[in-house]
């Protein structure tokens, strides 16, 4: 399965979906002029990696900003990654943000994965 990286820029978040590596990362900022057309490659990755997963993927989501229409899709995100046996999520936000640790508690409550948020 290939490697999805795309590198960040001030608008859109970087991102690294690696499964021979183990890595599964978003981190940034998530302001894309249009989010649905940002996001449609990474949902496209996870419906094939859902079909082949490692024994455990850990998705590291280090955001430090996401507009409204960024949040539906990573729930959409995040919602693919329920049926993948030994998932969990790795919500990071620095200890200054409320905004970003409530908006990881948020997701945690309507994700059926293990959900973990953590401070940095």
């Amino acid at each position: 399965m290939n490697r999805l990286e795309i590198l960040g820029t001030e608008d859109t978040p970087k991102v690294i979906l690696d499964k021979n590596e183990g890595k599964f990362e978003i981190s940034g900022r998530s302001l894309p002029e249009d989010a649905a057309e940002f996001y449609q490659p990474l949902i496209q990755w996870l419906d094939q990696y859902s079909k082949s997963p490692n024994e455990s993927s850990a998705f590291e989501i280090k955001l430090e900003y996401f507009n409204t229409a960024s949040s539906k899709l990573i729930l959409d995100l995040l919602s693919k990654c329920e049926p993948i046996s030994g998932a969990k999520v790795l919500w990071y936000f620095h200890k200054d943000d409320e905004d970003m640790q409530e908006a990881g508690e948020e997701f945690s409550e309507l994700i059926e994965l293990p959900f973990e948020i953590i401070s940095y």
